[in-house]
C-alpha cells in the first residue's frame, strides 16, 4: 500500500462514470441531455467531475480511517500504523483535501491529454498505470517460479492477449435496409447499412463491479476484528477463509457468477431494442425478412440475448484469470493476463491504434490498419 497524494488513483473518476452512465436509467433529464449531442455531453462531463471530486473526498476520508485504526497494513503493529497517521482533526482534513486534489489533479491530465492527444485522456493514463505494474507482476512469478514457469506464462500470456483482440473485434452485424423516398425531384434513402453487436458489449464494467461486490466482505471483516484476547466471530472467520482471499474457490465461483449476472444487467441498460427498432421504424428502415415495430424488437432482443451470453463467459473466463495465477503461480494481484487489466490494455491499444490511423488519413498517409 502506498501513500502519496495521488493515493486514490482514477478510481474516483471511473466509479463517477460509471454511476453517471447508471443515472441515465433512473433520471429522465441525464436520458435528455445525452441524447442532445455535444452540449449535453458537456453537461453530463461537468456532473461527472462534480461527482468525482466527492467520491474522492469520500475514498480519502475512509482511507485515513482505515489507516488510524490500525487495520491499513495488516500485520503490522497496530501502534506503528496508528503513529503514521495525526490525531490533530486540522491535520487530517488536511490529508483529505491533499488526496482530493491527487485525484482533482489527474482528472485534469487526462482532459489535457483528451483535447490535445489521441485518443481520451483518461484511458491513456489507466494504460500507463497498468503497464507499469507490468514487469513488477512477471518478476513476482519468475523469483517464486523460476524461469521456465516465467516463460511458460509469457507464452500463455501473448496467446490469451491474441484471443482477447480477436474476440474485442468481433461482432454480430445485422442487416438494415432503407426504403427509397420521393421528396419532390429528390430521391432519399435506399442505401443499407448494419447494427453492429459486439461480442463484448459491456466492456470491463461488469468486472469492476464484481470486484466492488466482493470488496465489501473484506470491508466487514476489517472493521469487526475482535479485541485483545477476544476470540473472533464464526461468521467473521468465515467470511475471511472463503470471501476475502482471491485464491479460494468460493471467491472465484461468486466472482464468475456476478461478472454473468452484471454483464446482462449493463447489456440491458446501454442497448434498448425496441428504442433502436422505433428509430428504424422513424426513418424507413428495416431489417430484411422481419416486420418493422415489435418483431424487430424482439428479433434484437433475441441476437442480444445470445450474443450476451457467450460474452458473459468470456468475461467470466478473463476476469478469473488473475485468480487462477495467483492460485497456481504464485502472482501477486498485478497480474497483467487477464481481468479488468488485459481488457484495458488492449481496449485502449485498438482505440488509440484507430485514432492515430484516423488523423494518418486525413492527412493523406497512408494507415496503420490495413
Amino acid at each position: 500500500m502506498q501513500l502519496s497524494i495521488f493515493a486514490l488513483g482514477i478510481m474516483p473518476y471511473i466509479t463517477a462514470s460509471i454511476i453517471t452512465q447508471l443515472l441515465r436509467v433512473v433520471i429522465p433529464h441525464f436520458e435528455t441531455l445525452h441524447k442532445e449531442g455535444q452540449a449535453g455531453q458537456a453537461k453530463l462531463t461537468q456532473y461527472t467531475r462534480y461527482l468525482t471530486i466527492a467520491l474522492a473526498v469520500l475514498q480519502s476520508t475512509t482511507l485515513i480511517t482505515v489507516a488510524r485504526s490500525g487495520q491499513l497494513f495488516g500485520s503490522i503493529a497496530n501502534d506503528a500504523c496508528r503513529n503514521l497517521v495525526s490525531q490533530e482533526w486540522w491535520a487530517i482534513i488536511i490529508m483529505i483535501l491533499t488526496m482530493t486534489a491527487g485525484t482533482g489533479l489527474i482528472m485534469w491530465f487526462g482532459e489535457l491529454i483528451t483535447e490535445r492527444g489521441v485518443g481520451n485522456g483518461m484511458s491513456m493514463l489507466i494504460f500507463t498505470s497498468i503497464s507499469a505494474t507490468f514487469p513488477n507482476g512477471m518478476w513476482v512469478i519468475k523469483e517464486s517460479q523460476g524461469w521456465e514457469v516465467f516463460f511458460l506464462v509469457l507464452a500463455v500470456g501473448l496467446l490469451i492477449v491474441a484471443a482477447v483482440v480477436f474476440v474485442e473485434q468481433s461482432q454480430r452485424r445485422i442487416p438494415v435496409q432503407y426504403a427509397k423516398r420521393v421528396v419532390g425531384r429528390r430521391t432519399y434513402g435506399g442505401s443499407s447499412t448494419y447494427i453492429p453487436i459486439k461480442v463484448n458489449m459491456a466492456g470491463v464494467i461488469p468486472v469492476i463491479f464484481a470486484s466492488a461486490i466482493l470488496y465489501l466482505p473484506m470491508l466487514l471483516t476489517q472493521f469487526n476484528q475482535p479485541k485483545i484476547g477476544e476470540d473472533p466471530k464464526p461468521w467473521v472467520v468465515w467470511v475471511q477463509n472463503s470471501l476475502v482471499d482471491g485464491d479460494q474457490p468460493l471467491y472465484m465461483l461468486v466472482f464468475f457468477l456476478l461478472v454473468i449476472g452484471f454483464t446482462f444487467f449493463y447489456v440491458q441498460i446501454t442497448f434498448n431494442p425496441e428504442e433502436v427498432s422505433d428509430n428504424m421504424k422513424q426513418y424507413g428502415g428495416f431489417v430484411p425478412g422481419i416486420r418493422a415495430g415489435r418483431p424487430t424488437a424482439e428479433y434484437l432482443n433475441y441476437v442480444l440475448m445470445r450474443i450476451t451470453s457467450a460474452g458473459s463467459l468470456y468475461l467470466g473466463v478473463i476476469a478469473l484469470i488473475p485468480l487462477i495465477a495467483l492460485s497456481f503461480f504464485g502472482a501477486n494481484q498485478n497480474f497483467p493476463f487477464g481481468g479488468a487489466s488485459i481488457l484495458i490494455i488492449v481496449g485502449v491499444g485498438l482505440e488509440t491504434v484507430k485514432q492515430i490511423d484516423a488523423q494518418l488519413q486525413q492527412r493523406h498517409y497512408e494507415g496503420l490498419l490495413k
